[in-house]
C-alpha cells in the first residue's frame, strides 16, 4: 500500500469501532418471529425488534416505525462520519473522493426527509397502512436506493475512502431491506375502516376532491398548461438570454421561486442555448419549466467521470422536488463518448413527468435515480446505459435512439438498478419505438446493440407494445460481466413488433420472459406501477394508464 495511504487507514481503525449490542443475537418470541420471518437479514431485524421497548405489545406499523427511528439515527451518525473524514483528511483526498462524500450528504439528507414522510404516514395510519402501501414501499426504495448511490459514488476512488464508510451504509440499507419486507406483510392486512389521507395528499392539499377528472387544488388553467401553446400559458417568471425576462439564466430565476409551495410554480424559458448546472433541491416543489420546444430550448453542460465528477454530481441537470415538470426542453450532456459516464438529466422528484422533452447525451445520459417518474413523447440518445436508475419509472410513446459509440463498445439502452425483491422500482417502455441515430445507421453492422443490461441484483425492465427496430441484438439483453448473476432480474418483452422484437433467439436466463399474459404485463402499466391515475392527469399531459388503449 502507498505510504501516503496509511493514515487512512489508521482512521479506519477509529471509525469502525463496533457500536455496543450489534453482534448481540437476541433470544425468538413469537412477535420477533412473525415479523422477521421473509426478510432478508434475518438477524438485525431480531436484533432491532427485540430493543424496542414491549415490542410484544406493538403493531407492526409501530415496529416499522421503530425501525426506521433506528435508522435515521444511523443515518446522522454516518453523516457524521462522512463529514469527520472530509474534514479531517481534506488535504489527502483526491477530488472524486471529496464529491463522492459530498454525495453521502446529500443523499443522508434526502433519505432523512423520505423517513420523516414514512413516520407520519405510518402514525396517521395507526393500525391500518392498506391507502399507504404505495407511498411506503416508493420512499423505503428510494431511501435504499440512496444508500446504494452514496457507494457508487467512490467507484473510481484511488484511494480506500468507501472502507471508511462501506459497513455502516450497508447496515443501513439492510434495515430498509428489512422494513420493505415488513410493509410487505401489510398488504394483507386490509381493513374496511376509513383510510386518512394519503401521503399523495398531504403533499398536495385538496387533491382527493376530485371535480371533472380533476383535483380542486388544480385551476383549468393549470391544467392546460401542457396542452397549449406557450403564448397561450399564464406563466409566473420569463427566462431570455437577450435580456427580455425577468432573468437571463435560469438558476436566477429558480432563487426567485418560493420553496415547498403547494400551487404550480411556471417559468417559461424562451428560446436559447443555456449553459448551466442546475440543481433543484428538495425545497423546489410544484416547479414546472416550459420551453419553446425541443429544437429551441436548451440546457447544457459537460460534466463527466473523466474529468472528476462522480456519476450522481456529472449531471448538467438535477431535480429531487417533488411535482416537477418539463416540457419543450432539450438536456443535453455534450462530454462525448471518450468521457464515460456524462449525465445530462438526473430525476429523484417523486411525482416528476417530463413531456416532449429531448435528453442527449452518450454513457448514462437519462438518471432515473428514484422515486415515480413519468416521460411522455420524449426522445432519449445515448450508447452504454444510457436509461438507467432505481425509479419506479415509465416512458410513453418515447423514442429511445442509440448513437454510435467508441470502436469496441455496443450499445445498451437501459440499465436498472434495483437491488432488494421488495423496491416497487423498474423501467418500463410503453408504447415507442427503439430506433438507431442517424450517426450509428451507417455504420449499424459494426456494433452490437442490446436492450439492457442487470445494473444490480434484481435489476426489472420491461418492453410493451413497442417497435423494436433492426438494431438490436438476436440475444436481446447482455450480461453486466461474465460473473454476475441473471436468476433474480425480471426482464420482460410483452406484444413488441418490427425487426427487432422476434425473440426466438433471446437469452435463455432464469429471469427472462416473453410475457404471454396480459395481466402480467398490466402489472407494468402506468396506472399499476406508477399509480399514475392518481397524479398524471392533473398535469394535463396525455397518457394512457392501461396496458392498451381502450
Amino acid at each position: 500500500m502507498d505510504s501516503k495511504l496509511l493514515p487512512l487507514s489508521a482512521f479506519l481503525v477509529f471509525i469502525l469501532i463496533a457500536r455496543p449490542g450489534i453482534s448481540q443475537t437476541y433470544s425468538d418470541t413469537p412477535t420477533i418471529d412473525s415479523t422477521c420471518q421473509n426478510t432478508s437479514y434475518t438477524e438485525l431485524c431480531a436484533n432491532t425488534v427485540a430493543s424496542i421497548p414491549d415490542h410484544h405489545r406493538k403493531t407492526l406499523p409501530e415496529i416499522i416505525s421503530a425501525t426506521v427511528n433506528v435508522s435515521m439515527t444511523e443515518i446522522r451518525e454516518s453523516a457524521s462520519n462522512c463529514s469527520a473524514i472530509r474534514r479531517k483528511l481534506a488535504k489527502k483526498l483526491e477530488p472524486i473522493d471529496l464529491r463522492a462524500l459530498d454525495d453521502c450528504l446529500q443523499l443522508f439528507s434526502s433519505t432523512i426527509s423520505q423517513l420523516i414522510k414514512v413516520l407520519a404516514d405510518l402514525s396517521t395510519s395507526n393500525s391500518s397502512t392498506t391507502n399507504y402501501y404505495d407511498d411506503l414501499l416508493t420512499l423505503l426504495s428510494g431511501a435504499m436506493t440512496n444508500q446504494a448511490t452514496c457507494l457508487d459514488g467512490f467507484a473510481h476512488s484511488k484511494n480506500d475512502t468507501r472502507k471508511l464508510i462501506e459497513g455502516r451504509v450497508r447496515r443501513i440499507s439492510k434495515h430498509f431491506s428489512n422494513c420493505l419486507a415488513m410493509v410487505k406483510k401489510l398488504k394483507k392486512r386490509e381493513t374496511k375502516k376509513k383510510h386518512p389521507r394519503s401521503l399523495l395528499q398531504q403533499e398536495f392539499p385538496e387533491y382527493g376532491t376530485i371535480r371533472d377528472g380533476f383535483p380542486t387544488w388544480l385551476t383549468r388553467k393549470d391544467r392546460r398548461l401542457l396542452q397549449t401553446t406557450t403564448n397561450q400559458t399564464q406563466v409566473n417568471l420569463v427566462v431570455a438570454k437577450d435580456g427580455s425576462g425577468n432573468f437571463t439564466t435560469i438558476n436566477a430565476a429558480l432563487n426567485a421561486t418560493p420553496n415547498n409551495s403547494n400551487t404550480r410554480f411556471v417559468i417559461y424559458i424562451k428560446t436559447g442555448a443555456y449553459f448551466e448546472y442546475i440543481n433543484m433541491g428538495s425545497s423546489k416543489k410544484m416547479i414546472m419549466l416550459l420551453g419553446d420546444g425541443i429544437e429551441k430550448t436548451w440546457i447544457k453542460g459537460n460534466r463527466s467521470v473523466v474529468d472528476g465528477w462522480t456519476t450522481f454530481q456529472s449531471s448538467t441537470f438535477a431535480v429531487v422536488g417533488n411535482g416537477f415538470i418539463a416540457k419543450g426542453i432539450s438536456f443535453e450532456n455534450y462530454a462525448g463518448p471518450d468521457k464515460h459516464q456524462a449525465v445530462a438529466l438526473r430525476s429523484g422528484a417523486d411525482f416528476s413527468a417530463f413531456y416532449q422533452c429531448r435528453f442527449i447525451g452518450y454513457q448514462d445520459t437519462l438518471y432515473v435515480h428514484s422515486l415515480r417518474q413519468f416521460y411522455r413523447e420524449c426522445d432519449v440518445y445515448g450508447t452504454i446505459d444510457f436509461i438507467f436508475g432505481n425509479a419506479a419509472v415509465v416512458l410513453q410513446n418515447c423514442s429511445l435512439y442509440a448513437r454510435k459509440p467508441n470502436p469496441n463498445q455496443q450499445n445498451v439502452f437501459t440499465a436498472q438498478g434495483r437491488e432488494d425483491p421488495n423496491q416497487n422500482t423498474g423501467i418500463s417502455i410503453h408504447y415507442g419505438k427503439v430506433a438507431a441515430a442517424a450517426d450509428l445507421l451507417p455504420v449499424l453492422s459494426q456494433f452490437s446493440t442490446y436492450l439492457g443490461r442487470p445494473w444490480k441484483l434484481y435489476s426489472r425492465t420491461v418492453y410493451m407494445l413497442a417497435k423494436m427496430e433492426s438494431l438490436v441484438d438476436p440475444a436481446g439483453w447482455l450480461r453486466w460481466d461474465q460473473n454476475s448473476s441473471v436468476s433474480f432480474l425480471y426482464y420482460g418483452e410483452y406484444q413488441n413488433r418490427g425487426p427487432g422484437s422476434n425473440t426466438s433467439a433471446r437469452v435463455t436466463w432464469p429471469g427472462y420472459r416473453v410475457i404471454t399474459n396480459a395481466t402480467e404485463a398490466a402489472q407494468f402499466a402506468p396506472g399499476n406501477f406508477i399509480q399514475a391515475s392518481q397524479w398524471v392527469p392533473a398535469t394535463g399531459i396525455p397518457i394512457t394508464t392501461n396496458l392498451t388503449v381502450s
